[in-house]
């Protein structure tokens, strides 16, 4: 008969004792990460790098096991911490002296979309879905790219927009979802479309067919004029 034993699944050969010892070495793991987050001179985590992401994603593997592996000592944990701390220094040293150093460590700014259209170049190099962009935009208020004068994929991803002002606002392609968004690849009525792959508006006309000149797209949506709330 199967028998469960409650002993085993919550201590196994530990003793009740070590539950203490837990507690200390937990706390010993968040002093650890916090005092490099402050030596770092970082407010929040939406701040970090790539290479400080690394740096506390190591840490924190290491300062996991010490927590509730008993056979683990702290003093190895103080010098994976150590060892760190000196290594983000003098990167971060390099960094200020090299700035193509800085650049292949941090990567650099790319720009997105300029004057309500797709950069073709930088839309093929980017890890982020057309889906993901959309909602940083809407996030952001914005309904169409002829709102947008500039957008910015940041060093730590974050999507950073310069809109036109009201007047200065000009066709471009919705950024609303699927189901308020027709796709078209034979248009229905004479009106702007925008192409759905680079932003590049046309007048096209009914029942007619048309290949974007700027990215040899073939689907289209209906331009949006939309102004932008004062």
């Amino acid at each position: 008969m199967f028998t469960f034993d409650w002993h085993r699944f919550f201590l196994n050969d530990l003793s009740i004792s070590f539950l203490a010892e837990v507690a200390v070495r937990v706390l010993f793991a968040y002093v650890i990460v916090f005092s490099f987050l402050k030596v770092s001179g970082r407010r929040g985590i939406r701040q970090l790098s790539l290479f400080e992401l690394v740096i506390i994603l190591t840490l924190g593997s290491a300062s996991g096991d010490v927590t509730f592996y008993d056979d683990v000592p702290v003093l190895p944990v103080a010098m994976v911490f150590l060892v760190l701390l000196v290594l983000y220094r003098i990167t971060t040293a390099l960094m200020a002296r090299s700035p193509r150093f800085s650049k292949w460590v941090e990567g650099e700014v790319i720009t997105l979309i300029t004057d309500g259209l797709y950069e073709l170049n930088s839309l093929r190099g980017l890890n982020i879905s057309e889906d993901e962009f959309f909602m940083e935009l809407r996030q952001n208020g914005v309904e169409h790219l002829g709102q947008v004068r500039l957008a910015l994929v940041e060093l730590d991803g974050q999507i950073s927009t310069f809109l036109y002002d009201r007047d200065d606002i000009r066709p471009g392609l919705s950024v609303l979802p699927p189901a308020h968004r027709e796709t078209y690849f034979r248009m229905p009525a004479d009106d702007i479309y925008a192409c759905n792959h680079c932003g590049q508006t046309q007048n096209i006309a009914a029942a007619c067919t048309h290949v974007c000149p700027r990215c040899q797209g073939e689907s289209w949506s209906v331009a949006l004029s939309t102004k932008r709330p004062r």
